[in-house]
């Protein structure tokens, strides 16, 4: 799916929506999302995060991979017309910055369901080289 497709189908909206691109796979008999996206330098958050210095912050990359894991949650039944909210983040590690001109490929997957809770686990990784890994969990909330 394009950035604009994604936007259709994901409750996330600019400046907020991350992925420019994304799309469910099978990996090893499991299904994952596989996402990407490109960071041009003009982003709002490397405004100030740092002069002379830009670096995509560790929030920023912990956001893109829970937008990825909303693609795999659009084919969760029980996940239709829910808002998915972070509830916890989980064994994060940053091993690389991600600057300017840098394009990140993002895989994850949900490991668990409980009730209205998914849980995760993604990868964050530029030319090969993981830059953020981390374990998450979302509640979906419904309008009431």
């Amino acid at each position: 799916m394009t950035h604009k497709e994604l936007e259709s189908r994901l409750p996330h909206r600019d400046p907020m929506l991350l992925l420019g691109e994304a799309e469910v796979q099978e990996i090893d008999g499991e299904k994952v999302s596989v996402g990407r996206t490109t960071f041009r330098g003009d982003e709002w958050f490397l405004q100030g995060h740092f002069p002379g210095n830009p670096v995509v912050p560790g929030v920023i990359q912990c956001e893109m991979l829970a937008q990825n894991c909303c693609v795999l949650l659009m084919g969760d039944e029980e996940a239709r017309g829910a808002t998915p909210f972070y509830t916890s983040l989980d064994k994060v590690r940053f091993k690389r910055p991600v600057r300017p001109g840098d394009t990140v490929d993002l895989v994850c997957s949900i490991t668990r369901a409980r009730g209205p809770f998914r849980f995760a686990t993604g990868t964050a990784s530029v030319n090969g080289e993981v830059c953020c890994r981390a374990d998450m969990s979302f509640a979906l909330m419904h309008e009431s």
